[in-house]
């Protein structure tokens, strides 16, 4: 059997705002429970969390650490998140791991960009949500203005659960709300007796019973309230505050106390996945049950080679068992189990329900993966849209290269690498620059490989807006065998999200069709209606390859041509020059005579702009969306605690570097998502700036 049951594991992810404190205060707690001897400190460099050395010289975290340890009976699991913006897809994987989100909040720096973004993604987890206080040792807060703007952006159900005593230098304790007197509430920031009571309401009020008692008089015991608090939490009516500083050690003890009591056991939230039929299933914590377990992290180490962070939700894991896995016919054989406290790796015999535990040197799993018969479902990371242009610095590191940018890509959802066949690009795409700065060190560090980078080209695509006609003749005959191909063509426009078998089968249009095909990687429809054998039909495959090859390299400016269909209508071929050859060189001929006589079009990607930005920045956002990057406004959302999104439509080109921008606009107080919309046409003047630089370009070729 498991060493831990469920209803005894806590796992929290810590999350919040770079600099906020997690990593101090998850170093705390490791000392604090005995689990690690040593003091540690971010600054120094001697966090056990933050070990790798980007983190070390850069003082904050990068990737997610796992630490474990017991406190009051419980074990906890605790994820240890960065805390910028720019690696926030450490923080969704770690969610997909946790039932309960501690967010901390800086209490001299109160809520910032990042706090905002991983409490709405907790929210979307179903996570539980506790907030803590971090760092009230610190000067200059004013302690009434911060629980205001928290219960301002997070909701009136945030409320403290325990109270300050000083602040600065002069933080000395904190009052349990629930249970302080007068004598302990001497110098409190705030009056424990004033809150005391509609805390108390709050937290009766998730139980009709427990409510109907209190109103007569009762109050619910230690062991009762420790419930309906966490009952409140599961439901999102109750959202506790705890102050501390983990510098100092004050308040430490009162939060661990409060996590070990009422934040989420790892066996309260519902949890589904689906069998092999496609069927919704219910996950149920269970040891006698099937394995269910989820890959929530990869990590490649250059002397463990691979580690995979693996979360048990159903059955028990065991060294040395084969277990199944999905999408895998032979199973999985699990070598060996480790327990994980940052980069020191435990080994262990089994893991239950509820249990976090990593296994070594699997090509097998990755991030999101499942183990057993039961998928569960992958986590929603945002899409990188930040990219650069990159090359190996020196020549000869091609394959070193690739493959360490594999390693990468497997480690982080939020990096993307591919070639764009278009512009003959190696892109690699993240979140920010930073991020993309932050992976290059790591490259150089670990893979001993560097990249030269440069501001990655627009993926343009060309059409046309206007039915055209066109034919075009090949005819050589310069000795030897000749070569003899005529192609008559009609082109169509092919809007996105037309129905192709709609378009091929109207007879009104094609009265003619014999055979119809349709390629959705480029929306291109092919329409086939020779008549009468005017072109063999073993010369269509080399018409639609002719077609396929001018699509490719666009007629416009040179790029991927798209949105249209093709009816191939006439032809002549002579019964002894007619080849293939010769069928595919008058295919891109007739693709190109007509392409231009149907008003040719570039068109851009658009993408969805969300701007968050305080409330008297909003006019400048919207003011240079409008007039300095082409864009449509859409609206403007309230964000709470003084902040509003700004949303608009805005061509992809004008915020490939978006982030230095907005962060002059807003002295580093704004964040911005962007996403894939549409791709639409581009303007006349800006159309031909393209295509001169273009024909430029191939000239000097």
């Amino acid at each position: 059997m498991s060493k831990y049951s469920p209803d005894n594991i806590r796992n929290i992810v810590l999350c919040g705002h770079g600099g906020s404190g997690k990593t101090t205060l998850t170093d705390a707690f490791l000392n604090a429970s005995g689990k690690v001897k040593r003091l540690a400190s971010v600054d120094d460099g001697t966090s056990i969390c933050d070990f790798d050395e980007e983190e070390k010289a850069h003082k904050y975290t990068i990737e997610t650490s796992c630490v474990n340890f017991d406190w009051a009976g419980k074990h906890f699991d605790v994820f240890d998140s960065p805390g910028y913006p720019d690696f926030i897809g450490g923080a969704i994987s770690a969610m997909g791991a946790s039932d309960t989100a501690v967010i901390v909040v800086n209490a001299t720096s109160g809520i910032e960009v990042n706090t905002r973004r991983v409490f709405a993604e907790a929210k979307k987890a179903g996570l539980g949500r506790i907030v803590v206080l971090s760092k009230m040792d610190g000067d200059n807060i004013e302690f009434d203005s911060l629980v205001e703007s928290i219960k301002s952006v997070f909701g009136q159900e945030a409320a403290l659960f325990n109270v300050p005593v000083g602040h600065g230098a002069q933080f000395s304790k904190v009052v349990d709300v629930l249970k302080a007197t007068d004598a302990d509430a001497e110098g409190a920031l705030a009056d424990p007796a004033e809150l005391r009571e509609a805390l108390i309401e709050s937290i009766v009020s998730v139980d009709d019973a427990a409510m109907e008692r209190y109103f007569e008089g009762e109050l619910p015991n230690d062991e009762e309230m420790a419930k309906l608090i966490a009952k409140g939490i599961k439901e999102e009516s109750l959202i506790p505050i705890f102050c501390v500083s983990a510098k100092t050690g004050v308040g430490l003890a009162e939060l661990l106390n409060g996590l070990a009591s009422f934040a989420l056991p790892s066996d309260v939230l519902p949890r589904s996945g689906k069998d092999a039929e496609g069927n919704e299933v219910e996950i149920k914590p269970d040891p006698e049950g099937p394995i269910v377990a989820q890959v929530f992290k990869t990590r490649i180490d250059p002397f463990v080679q691979k580690i995979n962070y693996i979360r048990v939700f159903s059955g028990v894991l065991k060294t040395g068992a084969n277990v199944p896995l999905i999408g895998s016919r032979k199973g999985f054989k699990i070598a060996q189990l480790f327990e994980v406290v940052a980069n020191d790796l435990q080994p262990v015999d089994e893991a239950g329900p509820g249990m976090i535990v990593a296994v070594t040197k699997t090509d097998e799993l990755k991030t999101c993966g499942t183990l057993g018969e039961i998928e569960m479902p992958a986590f929603s990371f945002p899409t990188p849209m930040v990219g650069l242009a990159a090359a190996p610095k020196n020549r000869g590191d091609e394959a070193k290269v690739s493959t360490a940018l594999g390693k990468l890509a497997e480690e982080d959802p939020t990096f993307k690498v591919e070639r764009n066949e278009q512009t003959k690009q190696m892109l690699i795409t993240g979140m920010s620059e930073l991020h993309l700065q932050v992976l290059q060190e790591r490259l150089k560090r670990r893979d001993k490989v560097e990249l030269e980078t440069k501001e990655q080209k627009i993926p343009y695509r060309e059409t046309i807006q206007q039915q055209a006609e066109g034919s075009y003749r090949h005819k050589k005959q310069s000795g030897g065998a000749g070569q003899f191909g005529e192609v008559h063509i009609r082109m169509y426009p092919f809007p996105g999200g037309t129905d192709p078998e709609e378009f091929a089968t109207n007879k009104d249009r094609f009265p003619s069709m014999k055979e119809w095909k349709y390629f959705p990687e480029n929306n291109f429809l092919w329409i086939d209606s020779v008549v009468g054998g005017t072109i063999p039909s073993n010369f269509m495959p080399a018409i639609d390859k002719g077609f396929k090859d001018r699509m490719e390299s666009g007629v416009l400016a040179g790029y991927q041509v798209q949105d249209l269909c093709i009816e191939v209508h006439f032809g002549k071929y002579h019964p002894v020059d007619s080849n293939e050859q010769a069928f595919r060189t008058a295919a891109k001929g007739a693709f190109k005579e007509t392409f231009m006589k149907a008003r040719p079009a570039l068109l851009e990607p658009i993408v969805n702009l969300d701007v968050t930005v305080p409330v008297d920045k909003v006019g400048d956002v919207n003011s240079d969306v409008v007039a300095a990057r082409r864009g449509r406004p859409l609206g403007v959302e309230d964000a709470g605690g003084g902040y509003q999104t700004v949303k608009a439509e805005v061509p992809f080109a004008e915020v490939t570097t978006y982030s230095r921008a907005l962060a002059s606009m807003t002295g580093g107080q704004g964040s911005y998502t962007i996403e894939f919309s549409r791709y639409d046409v581009v303007p006349a003047n800006i159309q031909q700036e393209i295509i001169a630089k273009a024909e430029l370009k191939e000239d000097e070729e």
